[in-house]
């Protein structure tokens, strides 16, 4: 289903459906309170949910690691198939404990949501942390979940957001704060020994924020090149630098996208640099065709169309073996913060001081007047046609940036070498 259907959909039916579910949840729960006398207990078995966004599933690492560490709980996490391979690139989560539903259609939608309110139950969840800003889909997943706890952003008094009222736990979101902060108040809501209106009155420091590591063997780096020279027969691991350029970004939100043209002119400039240098398109497979475009205009054969040669889990090894990459402000970019290469993250509709790679990256950000235009209050959905926050930032300022990340790799690569 594409995304402007889905959010129509959220909106039109998700707004009665919060209502009868609210009205439902709270007899619910006014009952167990009546009849059991419930007493909250600490999270045992934990799911997260968040479904759209890929980065996300790597941004709340942090947080599941915490609510593994501090709340020694199992965790589980709900999240739409096509994203679902994101978890896998830390594989906090063991592949039993994510449940993925179909987003293809409005029917496959419907009965995996059935199906997860059952596996729900039959895993015996007792604590549902929701993840989405302004999702009411999400909102009554949560609600109806079965769990006893269930802790969320909560809008208090923000008009326009009604996600109904579901939560046990009800979390104020600081629209000035990282969101990986923002998950972790998530965590220590759920953690908390008592109620608190609103939910966290805790300081998040920048350290627990720190991103794990993925694990990538000498196989699978052998693998990955072994792939490179299958699309580049000359390639030698010992001479050639990679570079790699991913010009793509989700429809979610195409006015993320730098101009291809931009890209074509950085990539020739890299290319004539240095001989040694070969740049990767990279991509999924719906993407090739565009890369394959971008090749052209660049003409050399050093100019490599790796979109769809690799599969997402395989990204920590590609990043393993690359020296740099610049990228639009989409997955990537947070997918090689579990990596130490060194990224150039290009950011107009969105910031990085909230959502900000937590890796070995640098933002490139123009900050004009009206950036970002996205946010929680509007669905992440702007009426801008017109992408000046990436259109100001021009090849030329970009390459100063790139260029000197080579010279300074090259010169640790040299004083190594003679260390030696």
């Amino acid at each position: 289903m594409n995304i402007d259907r889905m959010r129509k959909v959220d909106y039109f039916a998700g707004i009665p459906l919060c209502l009868v579910a609210t009205l439902w949840v709270g007899m619910v729960g006014w009952l167990r309170r009546w009849l059991w006398r419930d007493k909250v207990s600490p999270p045992k078995k934990v799911l997260f949910v968040e479904l759209s966004e890929m980065g996300s599933a790597i941004l709340v690492d942090p947080a599941m690691r915490k609510m593994q560490r501090d709340g020694n709980a199992e965790l589980y996490f709900l999240i739409f198939k096509s994203n679902a391979v994101s978890l896998r690139l830390l594989n906090t989560v063991p592949e039993s404990h994510i449940f993925t539903i179909n987003e293809d259609g409005l029917f496959s939608i419907a009965w995996d949501s059935l199906r997860f309110l059952f596996w729900a139950r039959r895993h015996h969840i007792d604590t549902v942390i929701d993840l989405e800003l302004f999702s009411r889909y999400s909102a009554l997943l949560t609600g109806l979940s079965g769990a006893v706890s269930r802790v969320g952003f909560h809008a208090f008094y923000n008009e326009g957001l009604y996600r109904g009222a579901m939560l046990t736990h009800r979390v104020m979101y600081n629209p000035h704060q990282h969101i990986a902060k923002n998950f972790i108040a998530l965590v220590n809501a759920a953690l908390a020994k008592k109620i608190e209106h609103p939910f966290s009155k805790t300081m998040v420091d920048d350290s627990e924020i720190t991103l794990a590591q993925a694990q990538v063997d000498e196989a699978a780096i052998t693998a990955m090149r072994a792939k490179i020279i299958k699309e580049y027969p000359a390639y030698d691991s010992t001479r050639h630098r990679l570079v790699i350029i991913n010009p793509n970004a989700s429809d979610l939100l195409p006015q993320r996208r730098w101009m291809q043209e931009n890209f074509v002119i950085v990539m020739r400039n890299l290319l004539a640099d240095d001989e040694n240098i070969l740049v990767l398109i990279s991509g999924s497979p719906v993407e090739r065709d565009r890369a394959g475009v971008l090749q052209k205009h660049v003409n050399s054969d050093r100019c490599i169309n790796f979109a769809g040669c690799h599969g997402l889990d395989e990204l920590p090894s590609l990043y393993q073996v690359a020296e740099l990459m610049l990228t639009n402000d989409s997955g990537p970019g947070h997918f090689s913060a579990v990596t130490p290469l060194r990224t150039f993250v290009l950011f107009g509709p969105e910031t990085p001081a909230l959502y900000g790679s937590l890796g070995n990256s640098t933002p490139i950000y123009a900050g004009l007047a009206c950036s970002p235009c996205v946010s929680a209050a509007n669905h992440r959905k702007t009426p801008c046609l017109d992408n000046v926050c990436l259109q100001v930032i021009k090849p030329e300022a970009v390459l100063v940036q790139l260029r000197q990340a080579l010279a300074e790799n090259k010169l640790t690569q040299a004083n190594k070498q003679t260390s030696h």
